[in-house]
């Protein structure tokens, strides 16, 4: 069994499936609100620091497809200011395994840290279940 922070939106229906995988593959979650979190850049980056600035963003996020914020279009400043600023702008969930951390459910990155079954057939485990 492993121990992971698990940082969501809490009520987020995609998030507790998320969750319960972990939790039926034997791993303890310690659910914490992504909402509340005191974030900083510092904090932020660590997650996000392999992947390209317009991945650090919730797809789902109404901001985003409404069009009034492009993540193709921003610096890493603008971005990182923009997330902190609208705690759900950011991508989620955000997954602390020990010293991995991942943003977004990657199931392939999930498995060079942990056990993971395979994701259930025709359910999507990245997005919002929630059709805006």
């Amino acid at each position: 069994m492993t121990t992971i922070i698990f940082y969501e939106k809490p009520g987020c229906a995609t998030n507790a499936r998320q969750r319960q995988l972990l939790e039926a593959a034997g791993h303890q979650v310690n659910r914490r609100n992504l909402l509340a979190e005191l974030w900083t850049a510092g904090r932020l980056h660590e997650f996000f620091k392999d992947t390209p600035v317009s991945e650090w963003f919730n797809r789902a996020s109404p901001r985003i497809k409404s069009g009034e914020i492009d993540p193709h279009q921003l610096t890493a400043a603008a971005a990182t200011s923009l997330l902190l600023e609208d705690p759900l702008l950011i991508k989620r969930p955000l997954i602390e395994i020990g010293p991995v951390l991942i943003a977004g459910f990657d199931p392939k990155r999930l498995q060079a840290s942990i056990e993971l079954p395979p994701q259930p057939l025709g359910q999507d485990l990245q997005d919002c279940s929630r059709r805006l």
